[in-house]
């Protein structure tokens, strides 16, 4: 592989000096995290304060995932196009302006042009830092630490957002506030990313300039296909979680303990979750990660039947037990998925990638509310069987990838090429 000689040098310089590059990914992953997990707070009022429709709700969040998919796999090359700084700087200001505008009007149909208008800004400096954090890794393993510890940022504005919301409207506020909020810290992140370096990203002599297609060319490369299946597979079951589990406790009785549960139990798995993913720091230095990865899924599934064949007394603990096992699947087989590629298309792995991440978080629980209806006569219940399927299929890849590991070479290739 030939370089060229700033990117050299880029790769020369220790990782370590990249501490304000390092935070901000920190901040960008925390912030929209702190506005796209409050969606179901946010329904719950809007649905009230505008007379929607559950379908008409639901949109809230279809706007915004549908925005990130359709900008993962057609300006996920942006990263790698116009460097990773400008398309950091450019997603943030059309998510800060979007965000800003909230206030501008009351139409349902303007919330959704902004939410959508976010959705393709996220999907920009989104698969920029994630091809920036290549940038500042020093190896594959360094690159799946940093990912799991942006990740753990992100699982903590999962937390604050939907509590922001709650606060806001018991001291009679609007929930707009909080895009107010994200696009204050949109405008101060912009600022300190034009004034913070960036390491130079590595420029492959051979390697075709990258375009709107660049993602969707990547379908045809098996590494960057099958992390992505793994990662649909993940996101599946974790928004099965925290989009029907409130459906599917409501109501319920049981034990005092029991209920108290019930009452949280999102709340406790989004708290499990990013305990997690700041313990897979320490988790995947001493673990392979196959292994770790085999294993959790494997609880995942586990926590999934237990709460199918035992009904919802076992799953009000089973189903936000399984928060702590999720915590760090997604962030190890997205870095995994990214690091399989030269750094010079990691923005379209990451597009791709971030595609399969929206469109499994748009789909899947639509499906599962379809077989509810269908086959339940509207009993979630029977919507959790199907994410038992997703949860079973999820560890039988990560069996197939402890066992025959698919992409041990490509890996190891990077480490002596790449980093």
């Amino acid at each position: 592989m030939t370089v060229s000689n700033s990117s050299a040098a880029a790769i020369d310089r220790p990782a370590s000096r990249y501490g304000l590059v390092t935070g901000l990914t920190y901040a960008m992953f925390f912030m929209f995290a702190m506005t796209t997990d409050a969606v179901g707070e946010i329904i719950s009022i809007a649905k009230v304060e505008l007379s929607l429709s559950n379908t008409e709700a639901s949109l809230f969040h279809w706007a915004t995932m549908v925005g990130i998919a359709l900008s993962g796999i057609l300006l996920g090359f942006l990263a790698d196009f116009l460097g990773r700084k400008n398309a950091i700087v450019l997603g943030l200001a059309i998510y800060g302006i979007s965000s800003a505008v909230f206030f501008s009007s009351s139409s349902f149909s303007f919330y959704l042009a902004l939410l959508f208008a976010g959705g393709l800004a996220i999907g920009i400096f989104k698969t920029a830092i994630l091809a920036l954090i290549g940038d500042i890794s020093t190896s594959t393993s360094d690159h799946t630490r940093r990912m799991n510890a942006c990740e753990g940022f992100f699982a903590i504005g999962a937390i604050v957002g939907p509590l922001t919301v709650v606060t806001l409207d018991s001291a009679g506020l609007s929930w707009r506030w909080l895009y107010l909020l994200a696009a204050a810290m949109c405008g101060v992140m912009i600022l300190a990313s034009l004034r913070t370096r960036f390491p130079a990203p590595v420029r492959q002599v051979e390697t075709p300039k990258a375009d709107m297609l660049s993602a969707v060319r990547l379908m045809g490369n098996r590494h960057a296909m099958g992390f992505s299946l793994a990662i649909a597979l993940y996101v599946a079951c974790e928004v099965a979680i925290f989009v029907w589990a409130p459906t599917l406790f409501s109501g319920y009785t049981g034990t005092p303990l029991a209920m108290a549960v019930a009452a949280y139990a999102v709340m406790i798995f989004f708290v499990l979750r990013a305990v997690g993913r700041f313990l897979a720091l320490w988790i995947l230095r001493i673990f392979d990660w196959k292994v770790v990865m085999s294993t959790f899924t494997g609880a995942i599934f586990i926590c999934f039947l237990l709460s199918t064949l035992f009904g919802r007394d076992v799953a009000v603990f089973a189903l936000p037990l399984s928060g702590l096992f999720m915590s760090m699947i997604y962030p190890t087989f997205n870095s995994k998925g990214i690091s399989c590629l030269p750094k010079a298309k990691h923005g379209a792995a990451a597009g791709l990638i971030l595609f399969f991440t929206a469109v499994s978080a748009a789909f899947a629980p639509l499906l599962m509310g379809y077989v509810s209806d269908v086959a339940g006569n509207g009993d979630m219940a029977v919507g959790f069987h199907l994410a038992t399927v997703f949860a079973a299929l999820l560890f039988a890849l990560a069996l197939y990838n402890l066992i025959a590991d698919p992409a041990g070479g490509a890996l190891a290739n990077a480490d002596s090429s790449d980093y």
